[in-house]
């Protein structure tokens, strides 16, 4: 069948009018732009409210978001030295909430001045999650921990579209009353969880009576001999020479590729290491890549909001994006658990400034990424993510290799992790 058969077929098949391939369309553009911005900034909330901003507030909004998130994840290590994972998770919290609560009455000002303070907030919080689900794990448990934490974080995605479906199904128009509905009930849900951080036990909580704490000890000596701005000033120059390792160098293209959590639940001791995830994570996004190249018309990135009337290889398939969707969750579980797990391993000492490094790499990627994603075709983009996606699956091999290596050294079992 030629292309002009299928564009025939398009026209006259109702359940394939133009509306639903906008539809189809607009999907595409919400796959890739979740696999390459995988922060929680995208996922607090569900992705069909974005609509209610104009294209250029969200650009320009999104620009200010991740502009500033990228360049506070230099100093965020330097506040979690100062005030502690614990309570920067509960400021930053309160951010978070603040953020959402603007959406109850939108107001451009509230929505440019909240995205400045929100970039801070971000690069802060993830920074101290790193570190207390750092603090909180060791050698054993670090991957199993990794796995939770991004099966909690990813369940947002669920029950807030979920919720979403049901309750706007059949409506053209967002009004007033629903808006406030949604964002009121999500800001005091953030509340909630901003006050839940101070049950997260600390790390002298963690210890077996008797149990030495170096690290505390350490922080204890230092409070006395050195001020808050020293250690601040020295956590920063750890953070730039932490920057320039080798291990770090590498993981950085891992990182870059990565964007989410049936596989957080199942990441539990592996007997054979991370590796064998990371490649189920590398092939079920090959699979994504190829079926949505084919389902997908090549335009469908940048073509305009009233839809495109170029057709795919196949007639566009909602089964087939809805496929897509899944196996890129599952790409990303597999990856974003996996780079929790070895950051956490690699660095349990000191590992604030490697999360700072990690969300810094992430958030300049997916700046990058939502800039040449308006402009470049399907095929492209699609290419893009193959190239990144197959070196930093090789990076993080050779970094894992050498991590079994040194485990295997110290007389540890590999398969603990």
């Amino acid at each position: 069948m030629g292309k002009e058969d299928k564009r025939k077929l398009l026209k006259e098949n109702k359940s394939f009018s133009r509306p639903k391939l906008r539809t189809c369309q607009e999907n595409t553009k919400c796959l890739l732009n979740q696999k390459n911005f995988s922060t929680s900034l995208f996922w607090e909330f569900p992705l069909c409210l974005y609509s209610l901003l104009s294209k250029h507030v969200e650009i320009l909004r999104m620009s200010i978001i991740y502009g500033v998130f990228s360049a506070s994840n230099l100093i965020s290590p330097s506040v979690v030295a100062i005030v502690g994972p614990q309570l920067s998770m509960v400021v930053s919290g309160i951010f978070y909430s603040l953020y959402i609560a603007v959406f109850i009455q939108p107001a451009t000002w509230a929505f440019y001045t909240a995205s400045v303070f929100i970039g801070i907030a971000a690069a802060v919080l993830w920074t101290a999650q790193g570190s207390c689900l750092t603090v909180n794990s060791d050698e054993n448990t670090i991957g199993r921990n990794s796995g939770i934490f991004w099966a909690l974080l990813q369940s947002s995605l669920f029950f807030g579209n979920l919720y979403i479906y049901f309750a706007w199904q059949g409506k053209t128009r967002i009004s007033e009353s629903d808006r406030r509905t949604v964002f009121i009930a999500l800001t005091v849900i953030s509340l909630v969880g901003t006050v839940l951080f101070f049950l997260i036990r600390k790390q002298e909580d963690t210890k077996a009576p008797g149990e030495e704490d170096s690290a505390n000890e350490i922080l204890g000596d230092s409070s006395s001999a050195q001020t808050k701005m020293t250690r601040a000033v020295s956590a920063f120059k750890k953070s730039i020479k932490l920057s320039f390792t080798k291990e770090i160098l590498l993981l950085s293209v891992t990182t870059a590729y990565t964007g989410g959590g049936i596989f957080g639940l199942l990441s539990k001791n592996n007997r054979f290491g991370r590796n064998p995830v990371v490649m189920l994570g590398i092939v079920v996004h090959f699979i994504a890549f190829y079926l949505i190249f084919f389902n997908m018309p090549n335009n469908a990135p940048i073509a305009p909001m009233e839809g495109t009337d170029d057709v795919a290889y196949m007639i566009p398939s909602k089964e087939v994006a809805l496929l897509c969707s899944f196996l890129l969750g599952l790409g990303d579980s597999c990856f974003n658990t996996q780079l929790l797990s070895i950051l956490g391993f690699l660095y349990s000492e000191d590992s604030a400034p490697a999360f700072a490094i990690f969300k810094f790499v992430q958030s300049i990627c997916a700046a990058v990424a939502y800039f040449y994603s308006n402009y470049f075709l399907l095929q492209w983009q699609l290419l893009i993510m193959v190239v990144v996606g197959f070196f930093g699956t090789i990076t993080f091999f050779t970094v894992e290799w050498e991590a079994a290596a040194a485990l295997v050294a110290r007389g540890s079992d590999y398969s603990s992790i």
